[in-house]
């Protein structure tokens, strides 16, 4: 497996769990809580973006 595919799989892994952590929070009914699991979401969310860069960065080759 390439590491463009591995940064690909992880991104997606991280997705599924951001999505899960904002169901939680949309679930949640102590406001508190509620904001722990959208923080945790979008946390885990820019994880899965950076590890989205990564994967283009890597199929795309050297920056220049």
């Amino acid at each position: 497996m390439s590491v463009a595919n591995e940064y690909r799989g992880r991104a997606r892994e991280l997705q599924a769990i951001a999505d899960a952590w904002q169901r939680a929070a949309e679930e949640a009914t102590d406001p508190e809580q509620r904001q722990r699991l959208m923080d945790k979401a979008r946390r885990v969310k820019e994880q899965s973006e950076q590890e989205a860069r990564l994967s283009d960065r890597d199929t795309t080759g050297p920056q220049k």
